[in-house]
């Protein structure tokens, strides 16, 4: 067939030894070859497999220096010729589309992947061969062409894939060290950001070969495209990632925008690891924050456990990003931040919610809610109590896990709002001490260690809520104590007993305003004393000044005392 004619080896001159032959002769083999891999009018079966062991047999005859001598070869330098046909082998090697892919076509994939590890690990050998025989840029240079395809092969295949197997994840490793050792780089950090400030890395160059495969219309093509982006991407971190912030954001957003909650948890995971890694500045310039935090918020609306525990730890880690531009004046209320949007939000799914891994998702992300709100959790006081008592009430596996941070997340509220939790003494009285009853009742369905774990933390809880209603607590639990059989429940209840009135609770939180204790109203009070003798001076000062007369001067300090009461009010 006329297809087949390229097998023929290329003319050679007078010379029949490989090594002998001319850069123009192994130049016009390449260039055959690349044809045959590449052109439309060749099946893809068997004649570009035969093309690939023709490709293997030209490596083996031609000696280092050919491979990278010459510059005008088929109108083309030698590296920039390797560089074609090291893109089109893996190419060659690329699993299939999504739709596309069969388990019959995978394994063929992982087949051809071996092959052309093997081909690219004797392509590497040459190369270090060549290192110590060739002039500085000749190997250089073609190194430069040729590493990006190589990597981008490696990383496909030495990941745990579906088109992957034992033998293919092994070559594909070997290849991806041998590169590294090419390179003379220590590891594949290094080898993507430079080993050193002169050096410049391959990370620009690898996402300019990825890019054609990540626009809209045709990151789907090929199903490795967005792991090896994404692995590519959590291995450059601070300082260098955020000069290429303009190259991995849109293909992070383009992936997390999916339909599919694979990989909008693959897209998530790539732009938390930008948050991480890129300034705060270059996120809040052209309003990049706000662009990544509403395509997290429109998350939290897709019932996917796995999903939403991703967004929550990227939100988490982007409020601070976002609240840089927020500036408090103290004349007015606090505005609403991006954390309390999203509480509110996390807070009306939890209600009503009855799938236990979503429970627990929402529940292990509670506490960090209300450590990052603080005393500002006042804002959703009503509601975090209908959550926390609803989540207490209900078994939550052997593990417990939702509970165990629920009871966190009370403790946490009120050390941080313990104003306010007086008044709702009795209700959360009564649902700790259910709690507990029904903890240490539990015939086999808790392990120990979880029984004990649980009966600590809501006695703790106990502790920190009789410090916040100044010893109710003790009063109120000291008939139960006497009629109480149960001695789990007697335990507990004799540890809240046990705590003196006079010592204070140390919680989580130290410093003044952690729990209500006299030493914190003495300096709440010295506070405000101290804030309004300074207005007071500065309407005297201000009197003296202006010459006002004698009612406006009672306006203005009555004004004084009157906005200080206000305030005093709204913080106690």
């Amino acid at each position: 067939m006329e297809h087949d004619s390229p097998r023929e080896s290329p003319s050679r001159g007078d010379s029949s030894l490989p090594g002998e032959w001319h850069s123009s002769d192994v130049g016009q083999a390449f260039s055959q070859i690349l044809h045959r891999l590449t052109g439309q009018e060749f099946p893809r079966g068997k004649a570009r497999n035969a093309a690939l062991q023709d490709l293997s047999a030209l490596i083996d005859a031609t000696e280092g220096d050919k491979l990278f001598e010459g510059s005008g070869t088929s109108l083309r330098g030698m590296p920039e010729m390797l560089g074609q046909v090291a893109k089109a082998v893996e190419k060659y090697a690329a699993p299939p589309k999504e739709h596309e892919g069969r388990s019959d076509r995978h394994s063929a994939v992982a087949e051809k992947a071996a092959a052309v590890g093997v081909l690219f690990l004797k392509l590497l050998r040459k190369v270090e061969a060549a290192k110590n025989s060739l002039v500085y840029p000749a190997w250089k240079t073609g190194l430069r062409h040729l590493a990006g395809p190589i990597y981008i092969f490696a990383v496909t295949h030495s990941l745990e894939q579906p088109w992957t197997s034992p033998r293919s994840q092994t070559v594909a490793g070997e290849v991806l060290t041998l590169l590294l050792q090419v390179t003379e780089c220590g590891s594949v950090a290094g080898f993507l950001h430079g080993e050193n400030e002169d050096e410049k890395g391959k990370f620009t160059v690898i996402m300019g070969l990825l890019k054609p495969d990540l626009n809209k219309e045709s990151w789907k093509n090929n199903p490795a495209t967005k792991h090896v982006f994404s692995w590519t991407l959590q291995q450059v971190t601070r300082p260098w990632l955020n000069q290429h912030l303009e190259r991995i954001l849109p293909p992070s957003l383009l992936i997390s925008d999916d339909y599919q909650t694979e990989n909008k948890i693959l897209g998530v995971d790539c732009l938390h690891h930008i948050v991480l890694n890129v300034p705060a500045a270059d996120l809040l310039q052209y309003n990049r924050a706000e662009v990544l935090y509403h395509a997290l918020f429109n998350h939290l609306y897709m019932p996917e456990h796995h999903l939403i525990q991703a967004v929550l730890l990227c939100l988490l880690d982007l409020f601070p990003i976002l609240e840089k531009a927020l500036h408090w004046k103290g004349d007015a209320a606090r505005p609403t931040t991006h954390c309390d949007e999203v509480l509110q939000l996390i807070l009306t799914h939890m209600e009503p919610e009855h799938r236990l891994l979503l429970r627990r998702t929402y529940a292990r992300n509670l506490p960090a809610f209300v450590k990052r709100l603080g005393i500002l959790t006042v804002r959703h006081m009503k509601r975090l109590e209908r959550v926390i008592l609803g989540y207490l009430e209900v078994y939550d596996g052997p593990e417990e896990e939702a509970r165990l941070k629920i009871l966190e997340t009370l403790k946490l509220l009120m050390q941080y709002t313990w104003p306010r939790v007086s008044c709702r003494l009795v209700v959360l009285l009564k649902a700790l001490l259910k709690l507990i009853c029904d903890v240490a009742r539990d015939p086999n369905l808790t392990p120990e260690p979880v029984k004990s774990a649980l009966l600590e933390e809501a006695t703790d809880c106990l502790i920190l809520l009789d410090h916040c209603s100044q010893g109710q607590v003790k009063s109120l639990l000291a008939k139960i104590l006497q009629s109480c059989e149960d001695s789990k429940v007697a335990n507990c209840i004799r540890k809240v007993q046990q705590v003196s009135e006079g010592t204070p609770w140390h919680c989580r939180r130290h410093g003044w305003g952690s729990c209500r204790c006299r030493h914190t109203e003495e300096h709440t009070q010295i506070c405000f004393y101290y804030t309004w003798i300074l207005q007071f001076k500065a309407t005297v000062r201000q009197a003296y000044y202006f010459s006002l007369s004698e009612t406006r001067i009672l306006n203005l300090i009555s004004n004084i005392s009157i906005r200080f009461q206000a305030w005093r009010r709204q913080c106690l």
